[in-house]
């Protein structure tokens, strides 16, 4: 029997994640390399130590269009790892959005704070130049789930280019995330924000699974409103959106928590308008929700798609 092929996969966000279980799941191997202290990408959960607070900050829910994604959700829901969340009539993942990237990456050799900062093919073999450190693995392919600007600046410090890169669109986000007492008057919705700051205020207590304990909120700033303040500190930003909270509500707030997190690139404006890129030749390939659109299942259909491609090469 020939030895296993081997696939490296950058980036723990959805599209990664459902790329990594398909080709697990084709017999192939693999390795999940991600930057972050912890996975999902933007269905992430920010977690306040020693306090209980938890905060979706990232992507607030999930719904499903076509019937792979579907299937999958409904087997999320069978298995209590995500959960119908009636106010905005989507589904979250439980005990936060980052359930459903764990259960994809279950088994699967993850690896934390690991920045790719390069890749080399050298007689058919990959090799990935990591700042914390060398791997001495080798690959016989690399699936990039990066957002689209970052796999071109890969690609570029790799010497290497992949078509279609320069045509996804990105809006930043700030999110800011708040907790106050029972109390608070904070509401989920859009809120009358004359400073052109706040786009939408999500009840995150509201979502199943969830602690009642305290009222807990995230907000998402408007695209143009981070664009414009998009190098500003957390902290900064933290007391802008509050400022702008507060002259909505008319009222003080009293957050017993608050703190800002920056997406440089959240939310899709442009799409590529293919499933995935994918060269064949270099058996090298990216996926992401930059590919079809700024939904959480675009971005699983993507990375399911190069899978599939992978597979086809490779298994």
């Amino acid at each position: 029997m020939g030895q296993t092929k081997r696939v490296a996969v950058l980036g723990a966000g959805i599209s990664g994640a459902v790329a990594a279980r398909r080709l697990i799941e084709a017999g192939l191997g693999v390795t999940v390399f991600d930057k972050g202290r912890g996975i999902g990408g933007r269905m992430a959960t920010r977690r306040v130590a020693d306090s209980g607070l938890a905060f979706d900050h990232g992507a607030q829910f999930m719904r499903a269009q076509g019937a792979n994604f579907s299937e999958r959700l409904a087997d999320w829901t069978r298995r209590g790892v995500a959960g119908a969340w009636d106010a905005l009539g989507g589904s979250v993942g439980i005990p936060g959005m980052t359930a459903p990237v764990r259960d994809l990456l279950e088994g699967i050799d993850t690896r934390s704070d690991r920045t790719v900062t390069r890749i080399e093919r050298t007689d058919g073999v990959w090799r990935l130049a990591i700042a914390e450190g060398a791997e001495d693995d080798d690959f016989d392919a690399v699936a990039v789930s990066f957002p689209s600007p970052q796999v071109a600046k890969l690609m570029k410090a790799s010497g290497l280019a992949l078509p279609g890169l320069d045509v996804p669109v990105y809006a930043p986000c700030w999110s800011l995330m708040l907790a106050c007492e029972r109390d608070c008057p904070l509401q989920a919705g859009p809120l009358s924000d004359g400073s052109g700051a706040i786009a939408q205020m999500f009840r995150e207590d509201s979502k199943p699974g969830r602690s009642a304990e305290t009222v807990q909120v995230v907000v998402h700033a408007t695209p143009e409103w981070s664009r414009a303040h998009l190098e500003e500190t957390r902290e900064q930003v933290t007391r802008i959106l509050v400022g702008a909270i507060e002259t909505s509500l008319g009222t003080a707030v009293r957050p017993i928590h608050a703190s800002a997190h920056r997406w440089r690139y959240a939310l899709v404006e442009t799409a590529l308008n293919e499933d995935c890129i994918y060269e064949s030749s270099l058996k090298l390939g990216a996926c992401g929700d930059w590919c079809l659109g700024p939904r959480v299942e675009a971005a699983y259909d993507s990375g399911a798609a190069l899978a599939a491609r992978m597979i086809a090469d490779l298994a």
